[in-house]
């Protein structure tokens, strides 16, 4: 797990020995990342690039913080730039954020702010969307891009069925990307 920002050599180094890596792209514009986390946006995308070409395997998570990160123009912005810089296939995770530490005057994420990102990622061609932090909503499953039948079944955490065979859904023989054993 990461924020993404890492310098490069040190990130090369350490993708030698990940199988997976998952990393917070906490929002899409500098002004956020200036205002909200004191950094730059740059950097993160430079990382995520970076793990994407050294082919090792790649999961966004998107924390999404009421007024200060979830508007729809941004989300729009960034599943455009996830599909043309790392492909369709990389996976995306809308989470619902919970009013902690300095936000605590906000509210959480409503649900339909979640559901509407999940929307605007699958209208842009991303195949493996979800939304988190949502205990037993649908879209926290994994759903063949071929077929459309559900091939992970989650709740929160916990997986409770698995219908995928060697990297293939068991339903229609699509591949599915991942890392399978």
């Amino acid at each position: 797990m990461s924020n993404g920002y890492i310098n490069r050599e040190p990130l090369l180094q350490l993708l030698k020995v990940l199988d997976a890596v998952k990393i917070d792209l906490k929002g899409f514009s500098e002004k956020f990342y200036e205002e909200v986390c004191s950094a730059t946006l740059k950097p993160v995308l430079e990382s995520l690039i970076t793990v994407k070409k050294e082919k090792v395997w790649l999961e966004i998570v998107n924390l999404m913080v009421p007024t200060l990160n979830d508007d729809p123009k941004m989300i729009e912005k960034m599943c455009r730039w996830i599909k043309e810089n790392l492909g369709v296939d990389t996976p995306i995770h809308f989470t619902r954020f919970f009013p902690n530490y300095k936000l605590t005057h906000l509210s959480p994420t409503p649900i339909s702010t979640l559901e509407k990102a999940y929307e605007i990622a699958i209208r842009n061609g991303l195949r493996y969307v979800y939304v988190g932090n949502v205990p037993g909503h649908l879209r926290n499953s994994t759903f063949c891009p071929s077929c459309g039948k559900r091939i992970i079944y989650r709740t929160h955490f916990d997986i409770l069925e698995m219908n995928i065979d060697n990297g293939r859904c068991r339903f229609c023989s699509a591949s599915v990307a991942g890392r399978w054993a």
